[in-house]
């Protein structure tokens, strides 16, 4: 599923290991994308804080894998550290 299993990514609820399988998201723009979620939309990625140019063009490179559920705290408690 969502979580790493498949192609798709819930930005909310993956943890940063996930993206370890698009390269130049790993560890920098995915440690990012966990630490200042959850997001509304896929789009909000855009705003994060810092995000450099490169960076966000990295994230479009892989933006259609994307989807956005709701935060689910059972995986949000360590996106982190697993």
């Amino acid at each position: 599923g969502l979580l790493g299993g498949g192609t798709i990514v819930d930005i909310n609820n993956a943890n940063v290991r996930v993206y370890l399988k698009m390269p130049g998201l790993y560890p920098s723009i995915a440690g990012k994308i966990v630490t200042y979620g959850p997001y509304k939309s896929v789009a909000d990625l855009y705003s994060i804080p810092g995000l450099s140019s490169a960076e966000k063009d990295v994230i479009k490179k892989y933006e259609s894998r994307f989807v956005v559920t709701e935060a689910a705290p059972i995986y949000t408690i360590d996106k982190i550290n697993n």
